[in-house]
């Protein structure tokens, strides 16, 4: 069964209800009104601050995309390539674009116009959706793009080089086209987040978003009822794939377009959203505004809300712990995965194991995992090793890249992931480090996550990073760049004083106090850190020694 069946059948089944909720606050920071203002004006309003769509609009605009690119004979083999910020039109974009039995290709929002460039060509793209925000980028390429047919865009005040997609699509049928799917077919390409080089092409068939939407229901419970708050990209496999649970039952969505923690809080109240899934620095900052006094809670309605997760990196069992403390009614989950494996749900806590906070879990519904050495030869139980993950939902190749696809996918369907794990006695398997982000100093494995983890126990650290850095005597020693939370400060001997609990070897050697960079998805962007700091010739050392 391809997922567009379901977008249909949610037409049928509750085609009058909302569908898709969009919510850009800044428009109301732009016009100098506050959100509270703004919702005692116009209870039901629709504008460039708040607009939705029902299920039958959902679904018939992806019929117009769909018979659009029908009319220009893209189809079955065809790639279409979508670089959107959070819209309405993202969605019934990218249904479209599976329903015509094309290949959809998100795209991420912050690519530099050669990067933009460079995940094009390698997908080859026949033709290019894009909005607003990409107009300047879009025009200092499009004339070295000669495989792309049209550049569509979405918005007002198209500009020339480009045509008007909501004009074109205007005059196309809003009736599903005759395009028979199958599960094998390919679906999707994804592009890997980067945060381990140039972004590779994954290619994923149509069993994978199936896997997806399953996966998810099964772990999170969604109902009709539930109201899913979305806030992380959509050109991203986490955020919707998590979305993909709602889906099924025909849930409302609330595309949020901005992550300020009153923002989430307001959005959560006003449309009374039951499941949110956070990144780690939007709980902290959530967090820390109530304990600043800056949220009150009891100004809003939250009795709804039933669960937070989070998923994209390793969470600091004492982020949990002081959530819990603030929210506890909430059940919590943590989800592990990669975009290899469409997404999160590969590995899973399980809203019933909060006891377990600091594990990423066990194998997630419709997966099997097994923690194996070089040889790719299972490891002991407690023993460090990297983790592999199989199921419906492992991509079928990188795209045109068939050594980097051998890498990590093997005959039998494991997907070597690079991240290295270990399982406890019980079954739960705990993430130690990336494989190449190891630091070996003086002989001995340090696993940057462990010694951020503790770091992160101290009140002052908004943030902190572990890399490796060249020593003439150890290698390399490890090295901790600290951000510090707002009114907060911190010394080097603070720090240090502060790490005497930790075994003297995993002890950072250098302390800077430094922003940390992460991706639009969550994660620590470590090769920018190291290209800053001088340690990029290090990785190719270290995987030699890993290997």
């Amino acid at each position: 069964m391809p997922i567009t069946d379901i977008l249909e059948n949610n037409a049928v089944l509750y085609g009058s209800e909302t569908a898709l909720v969009e919510i850009n606050p800044q428009e109301l920071e732009n016009r100098h009104t506050t959100w509270r203002e703004y919702s005692l004006i116009e209870p039901s309003r629709t504008d460039s601050f708040r607009s939705e769509i029902t299920w039958q609009e959902f679904d018939r605009k992806a019929n117009r995309m769909a018979n659009l690119l029908l009319t220009r004979r893209i189809s079955k083999g065809c790639k279409v390539g979508i670089l959107l910020m959070n819209c309405l039109e993202w969605l019934p974009v990218y249904f479209g674009i599976l329903k015509s039995g094309a290949v959809a290709v998100p795209l991420n929002f912050r690519y530099t116009a050669d990067e933009i460039k460079y995940c094009l060509e390698l997908a080859d793209v026949d033709v290019l959706i894009f909005g607003p925000s990409f107009v300047g980028r879009i025009e200092a390429i499009c004339d070295r793009l000669p495989r792309i047919q049209a550049f569509w865009y979405v918005g007002e005040d198209c500009p020339t080089f480009a045509e008007s997609y909501f004009n074109l699509a205007s005059y196309c049928s809003s009736r599903t086209p005759a395009v028979p799917l199958d599960d094998e077919e390919e679906a999707a390409i994804y592009f890997s987040s980067g945060t381990t080089g140039f972004p590779k092409a994954i290619m994923h068939r149509h069993r994978s978003l199936m896997h997806a939407c399953r996966t998810e229901q099964q772990h999170h419970h969604q109902t009709h009822d539930d109201v899913f708050l979305c806030i992380p990209p959509l050109y991203h496999t986490g955020a919707k794939m998590h979305w993909f649970g709602s889906f099924m039952v025909g849930g409302r969505a609330v595309l949020l377009r901005g992550v300020k923690p009153e923002w989430i809080i307001r959005a959560v109240s006003e449309e009374h959203c039951t499941i949110v899934w956070l990144l780690v620095p939007w709980a902290q900052d959530i967090l820390d505004a109530i304990e600043r006094g800056e949220i009150k809670l009891e100004d809003y309605h939250l009795e709804q809300w039933r669960l937070m997760h989070i998923g994209a990196q390793p969470v600091p069992p004492s982020l949990i712990k002081r959530w819990k403390t603030v929210f506890p009614g909430h059940d919590y989950d943590t989800n592990y995965g990669l975009s290899e494996s469409i997404g999160p749900g590969a590995v899973h806590l399980g809203i019933e194991n909060i006891d377990h906070v600091g594990a990423i879990g066990v194998a997630g519904y419709g997966w099997q995992t097994r923690i194996v050495n070089e040889k790719h030869q299972e490891v002991s139980r407690g023993e460090v090793g990297e983790l592999a993950v199989r199921g419906d939902g492992v991509m079928k190749e990188y795209y045109k890249d068939e050594k980097a696809t051998a890498e990590v996918l093997d005959a039998d369907g494991w997907l070597y992931t690079g991240d290295m794990a270990r399982e406890s006695e019980d079954g739960f398997i705990y993430l130690v480090d990336r494989k190449k982000d190891v630091i070996i100093t003086g002989g001995e494995n340090l696993y940057p996550v462990q010694i951020e983890d503790f770091i992160r126990k101290n009140s002052a650290v908004k943030d902190v990073a572990v890399i490796g850095l060249p020593d003439s005597r150890l290698g390399e020693i490890a090295a901790a760049v600290i951000e510090v939370k707002p009114d907060h400060h911190l010394t080097e001997e603070e720090i240090n004083a502060f790490c005497l609990d930790l075994p003297r070897y995993q002890r950072p050697r250098r302390i800077i106090f430094a922003s940390v960079p992460r991706n639009p998805t969550g994660k620590i962007e470590k090769p920018k850190l190291r290209r800053i700091y001088g340690a990029d010739h290090l990785v190719a050392k270290q995987n030699e020694l890993l290997k």
